[in-house]
């Protein structure tokens, strides 16, 4: 009697492993279904309208001058995948999910997610088995030009970016400054640093250092805006340039968030080493990325992998590992000295190198 029931355990634990693995595979085969279906949403303005306190199917139809059945439908669908909650036949409200897709609430990722279901984001990945076959970007097979370059040609297209990067980095700025010593610096350089999110966190959070932003005039679009805003125009420098022509002097610690990603080890490799010709030797680089395990274990958000993916269609880079990063540093004129994980669910590390006297 034993052994049937045991056989009977065994036979429903497979049963729900199988469940389990069937919903899974479910989830992935529709994702890119959910992924048109919140890109559309936010193009139409879905969730600013209907906001928590609620619209019917038909009055988001007349509003957006939309089919009011289809309209129905894709509210629905919105609703199953937990963004919305239908709380009467046919009348929607936004989730705690949702609320963080509508452009006026604190801690918005609205433009983060347009930018991430924009069809300009997405349609390199329709070639993702040639980036795997070759190793290289498929951006420019579909575009014509690297990404930076379209987005060089394209102003708004470009701001968006910006406003998504943004987004991107407020929930590490709000983190970064109070997890490493920005204090014990007189002027802090970010490079490639756009609109100043970070750098204005750590001059707000710290009150001794100056700063120095530095990045392309693309890049740099919305930064005036942002010292501005935050009273610190008075101690922030906005230098204009390429990183991969030079870096800028004066500063003690030079920062770079989500810049290294991008690119490849040869080109990373310039960057730094530009930076190596600038610093004082007490001075420190502080590189704030994710940093890939050296295996892949259960509790890793598989978000951090699929960026990885991003990087390679998209822009030619790639997320890194703590020896891969430590190699980059030792090619460039730097020693990574520490390795410090921001607290979950924030997925960047702040890495920390100094130069090396050798070099």
């Amino acid at each position: 009697m034993a052994g049937v029931r045991d056989g009977q355990d065994d036979s429903a634990e497979t049963r729900a492993d199988d469940g389990q693995a069937r919903t899974t595979l479910g989830r992935l085969i529709f994702g890119q279904m959910a992924t048109q279906a919140l890109g559309a949403a936010l193009r139409m303005g879905v969730f600013d309208r209907i906001a928590p306190g609620g619209l019917s199917a038909d009055d988001l139809a007349r509003d957006l001058a939309t089919h009011p059945q289809a309209t129905l439908r894709l509210l629905r669908a919105l609703a199953g995948l937990q963004l919305l909650a239908e709380s009467g036949p046919g009348v929607f409200r936004t989730t705690t999910a949702g609320d963080l897709l509508r452009s006026d609430t604190a801690g918005s990722m609205h433009d983060m997610a347009a930018m991430f279901t924009d069809p300009v984001m997405l349609r390199a990945w329709d070639l993702l088995d040639e980036g795997v076959r070759t190793g290289g970007t498929t951006f420019g097979t579909v575009f014509g030009t690297d990404f930076f370059g379209h987005l060089k040609e394209h102003p708004e297209l470009s701001a968006a970016f910006n406003a998504a990067m943004s987004q991107g980095t407020r929930f590490t700025a709000d983190t970064a400054p109070h997890h490493y010593d920005f204090g014990r610096f007189r002027t802090v350089v970010d490079v490639g640093g756009g609109d100043g999110t970070l750098l204005s966190a750590v001059l707000r959070a710290h009150p001794g250092p100056r700063g120095i932003l530095y990045d392309t005039a693309e890049g740099l679009a919305q930064a005036s805006a942002r010292f501005a805003d935050d009273g610190l125009t008075d101690r922030v420098d906005l230098r204009t340039g390429d990183f991969f022509d030079s870096a800028p002097d004066g500063g003690e610690l030079y920062l770079l968030k989500s810049i290294i990603h991008d690119w490849n080890d040869e080109q990373c490799a310039t960057i730094l080493r530009h930076i190596r010709r600038v610093i004082p030797d007490h001075g420190a680089l502080l590189i704030v990325e994710p940093v890939l395990p050296p295996r892949v274990p259960a509790e890793v958000p598989g978000a951090l992998y699929l960026s990885d993916l991003n990087m390679l269609v998209n822009v030619g880079g790639r997320e890194r590992t703590e020896e891969d990063f430590t190699a980059l540093c030792a090619a460039s004129g730097f020693t990574l000295r520490t390795v410090t994980p921001l607290p979950s669910p924030n997925i960047f590390q702040l890495l920390e190198a100094t130069p090396d006297p050798r070099s």
